[in-house]
């Protein structure tokens, strides 16, 4: 098993708990090492290691007292700058919030302190959350820890290349459209999305921050270095937390993922997500996955009775579009958009009428996925509107159909068909991270688990083609030999359970690899 600097957050509270090691110690050590990584990365941008050393002194003295402690008693974490930590603003990467200083935790911040963690600080994000590049005009640009020349990923950048780094045991981030996964795939990390309502989708802002966010949920989840963090931290914030408003109960309590009997579990694997073939590492990741769950005694079938994927995809970007990205203009209220915001406010401007001949035309240069995409982002009149939530929970109907008829539990597939990738890069990429968003359409639990790296030789196989964002994706293989590969696991609603077993049988298995991605070069 490959060696890591650094411990995972239920090492720490065992430690603590034992009193081999005071949670002022463990603070000092991660506060030094965030003072030797982030000038490289750029992730933490609010510190507050100040207080943070007042309540690892108060933590200790809790210890030395005998008084019960909580699940997470003297753990630091990092909270991504969505969500509101007392004393310190929320600013969404935009220039105008940088003055709100929030003057008490949000729900999800409150519910880690209460089991005892202690915030080291806030981590960065893009622009509005609208990206999956981590950039904006206040903190500038993220840089991923195992190559400085890619991006970390968004809009959890920020708090995935700090933990990857050793920066941080445990954060936490949020999912609308990949926000969670795309950074956890991209620097070799855990999390799990929950289920759409399973928790509230994160604190009221003076913004609107998603289009669509009434039929697609967001939902706050952890990020972590390993599986067990994420059921240790998921567990406080179902516990400690609250549902999302529109719930009253949930239907399904949060089970104990150590109940699940995988030997019972038929899976359905899943190669590709629409017509994005994974790189080669993506592919062996896969194949070595499903072979680490066969292991331990699960079925794994390849799954050819999927609906078609591309309409999932497609229906995220048709909600986002269907009220002309109004929120996100009112989001920005006039400050600059960077680069890589602009695109959606262009599209804005865009009469419907206009969106089939500039699809023509945009195919006609090679430039097929980005045509499709647009010709999906018509503006809707209310009734439209109404009928797109429609189409999703037909689409989610659909899926659940069809899982049922295969007999699966759960689903195999890639987190993302290309390795991290370079900084700007994603604007041309069109739809690439579409495995992801297919379960903000469904509103079903998803995460990813690392499992290996790119290895010299495996970086890309992609054909010449005359589509522009293939001839994009060989480029961005190209020199990926080193950098981490994930998997993604998803189940039907409530289940997370499965989905976290699922992912620690992969990890067990893949943590016994000599390319495992444990430790990054920075």
């Amino acid at each position: 098993m490959p060696d890591t600097r650094f411990p995972s957050a239920t090492a720490i509270v065992h430690s603590i708990r034992s009193g081999a090691r005071s949670a002022r110690d463990i603070l000092e050590a991660h506060i030094h090492r965030i003072e030797s990584v982030n000038p490289q990365l750029n992730a933490l941008v609010m510190p507050r290691f100040e207080e943070a050393r007042r309540e690892a002194d108060a933590a200790d003295a809790v210890q030395r007292r005998g008084d019960p402690l909580g699940a997470l008693h003297g753990v630091p974490v990092t909270i991504k700058d969505q969500f509101d930590v007392a004393g310190l603003p929320t600013t969404l990467g935009l220039s105008r919030l940088r003055d709100r200083v929030a003057t008490r935790d949000g729900s999800m911040v409150a519910a880690l302190r209460r089991a005892g963690a202690i915030v080291l600080g806030k981590t960065n994000v893009p622009q509005t959350l609208a990206t999956i590049e981590t950039d904006n005009r206040i903190w500038g640009r993220t840089h991923n820890p195992w190559d400085l020349a890619r991006t970390a990923g968004g809009s959890s950048g920020g708090e995935a290349a700090l933990i990857a780094a050793g920066g941080s045991p445990l954060g936490l981030g949020g999912d609308f459209g990949g926000s969670l996964r795309i950074p956890a795939a991209y620097c070799g990390l855990c999390t799990i999305r929950p289920t759409a309502r399973r928790l509230p989708p994160g604190d009221r802002f003076p913004v609107r921050t998603a289009e669509g966010a009434e039929v697609i949920v967001a939902q706050p989840g952890p990020l972590a270095r390993q599986v067990d963090d994420l059921t240790l931290a998921l567990r406080v914030m179902v516990d400690h937390g609250v549902a999302h408003p529109s719930v009253h109960q949930v239907p399904v309590p949060f089970a104990d993922p150590a109940d699940v009997d995988l030997r019972r579990l038929r899976v359905a694997l899943l190669p590709q997500v629409s017509d994005w073939v994974p790189s080669p590492a993506i592919r062996r990741a896969l194949r070595e996955s499903a072979d680490a769950l066969r292991a331990a005694g699960t079925s794994v079938v390849e799954w050819t009775g999927a609906p078609d994927t591309t309409d999932g995809v497609l229906l995220f970007f048709r909600i986002m579009a269907a009220t002309g990205f109004a929120s996100l203009a009112q989001t920005l209220s006039g400050e600059a958009p960077i680069d890589l915001v602009e695109p959606n406010l262009q599209l804005a401007r865009l009469p419907n009428a206009l969106l089939p001949v500039l699809g023509r035309l945009l195919k006609s240069r090679g430039a097929g996925r980005l045509s499709r995409m647009l010709q999906a982002a018509s503006k809707q009149s209310a009734a439209g509107y109404l009928d797109l939530a429609g189409d999703r929970l037909a689409y989610e109907q659909r899926m659940r159909d069809a899982l049922e008829a295969g007999g699966f539990d759960a689903i195999l597939l890639p987190a993302s068909p290309l390795p991290a990738v370079r900084h700007g890069d994603t604007r041309g990429l069109a739809d690439f991270w579409g495995s992801c968003l297919l379960f903000n359409v469904l509103g079903w639990p998803a995460g990813v688990v690392p499992v290996t790296r790119v290895r010299p030789g495996e970086e890309s196989d992609r054909p010449d083609s005359r589509e522009r964002t293939e001839q994009l994706a060989r480029v961005v293989e190209r020199g990926s030999a080193g950098l981490p590969i994930g998997v993604q696991i998803a189940a039907p609603p409530w289940r997370e359970d499965r989905v976290l077993a699922l992912m620690r049988a992969i990890e067990q298995h893949a943590r016994c690899q000599p390319d495992f991605p444990a430790d990054p070069p920075v």
